[in-house]
């Protein structure tokens, strides 16, 4: 990676584009994390799976979180 004290100490100039010219289309530019890729695909049945698991493992966590109070709650009463 050419660094700016690279730059000095060769004597040459960082090349820039003229403010005229066109930028980069969105197909040559890497989309970014809140970017919608150009290329779109179909949801498969590995997307919906995940989903479903991803949803599922709340719902199952928050009942065992209420049982294990419920469990803690009675053993301390005896």
């Amino acid at each position: 990676m050419t660094t700016a004290n690279d730059m000095i100490e060769s004597g040459t100039s960082p090349k820039l584009r003229p403010a005229g010219n066109v930028a980069l289309r969105p197909a040559q530019q890497p989309a970014g994390p809140f970017e919608v890729p150009t290329q779109r695909r179909e949801p498969t049945v590995r997307d919906a799976l995940i989903t479903g698991l991803l949803v599922i493992y709340q719902a199952f966590a928050a009942v065992a979180a209420i049982i294990a109070e419920l469990f803690l709650a009675g053993a301390g009463s005896i």
